[in-house]
Order: structure tokens, then sequence, then C-alpha cells
């Protein structure tokens, strides 16, 4: 397993763009809020940490994860951001709608991406379990939000350089 035993979200703030100038939209699904409020605080902090002002983070909330790409592409259309990070989470149950969940948030994320050529980080854990989600949200594997974050951060300084 990649993540065994890892915290992937250390980084090395010197490689990080300045977010000085960067204005980021993110969408949070309210299911599952003890993980979602997790994931969304690293990004929060990996942000401003990075330069990025508090008045130029909106956030928005979303009923579940299924709903993370059309809250993404909201905050695209009105072209007040330079992009967005989404954040939710959907654990694995007794049934095939986890995967019908998780297949049709990730390809909306996607295409939000490249209709509206915007960076739309994917902060979408699709976990076997909840204890997954805990070591991924702040527990032993660090939290993906900060990942998400600094992957956004960079995607949109990339964009800025062509």
């Amino acid at each position: 397993m990649a993540t065994a035993n890892r915290n992937l979200s250390e980084y090395i703030k010197e490689e990080i763009p300045n977010g000085a100038d960067f204005r980021i939209g993110i969408v949070v699904s309210e299911w599952n809020p003890d993980i979602t409020l997790n994931l969304l605080e690293g990004a929060k902090t990996a942000l401003t940490d990075n330069g990025v002002k508090e008045e130029n983070i909106a956030i928005r909330f979303v009923p579940g994860a299924f709903e993370l790409p059309l809250g993404a592409q909201f905050f695209c259309e009105k072209g007040k951001v330079d992009g967005v990070i989404t954040i939710g989470v959907v654990i694995q149950g007794e049934t095939k709608h986890f995967d019908f969940v998780c297949d049709g948030a990730t390809q909306g994320i996607k295409d939000v991406n490249l209709k509206y050529n915007t960076p739309v980080a994917f902060c979408l854990l699709t976990d076997n379990n909840i204890q997954q989600s805990i070591d991924r949200s702040g527990g032993k594997h660090g939290n993906k939000g900060i990942e998400c974050a600094i992957a956004c951060m960079k995607m949109i300084a990339l964009k800025k350089s062509f």
C-alpha cells in the first residue's frame, strides 16, 4: 500500500508558490462531517500558511460527494476563482452505491477541470472503512486536505506561467 506508515501531507514550503494573489473556492460535502471538516481545516491551513488571504478563500457546502462537481462548476462559472478544491468522503458499504457515487464524482470533477480550464483539486476520500478516512483526515497518513490545497496552488501557478 502506497500510504503504509507514511504521512504524505509533509511538504517543503520553499517549493510552494506564494498564494498572495490566489482566489480559491472550496466545495465541501456535508456527508461524514467528522471527516470532511478535518479535511477542510487542513486545506485552509495549508492555503493560509502559503500566503492565500482568508478573504480570498470562499467555502460552500453541498449535500454529498455526488454534488461536488456541480458545486465546483458554480465557482468556475462565476470566474472569480483561480482554482477550486473539492472535499468529500465516500465509505464502502454493502451495495454498489459506493461505486456509482465515486465514479460520478470523479468523472464530474475531471470534467469541470477540463471544461473551465481551471484547476479543480480532487480531495475525495474513497475508503473501505471509517478508520481509513480518519487516518487520511489528520491521522497517521496526514491530511489529504493539505495535499489537495498544495496541488491546487501548484496548478494555479502553472497555469499563470503560460
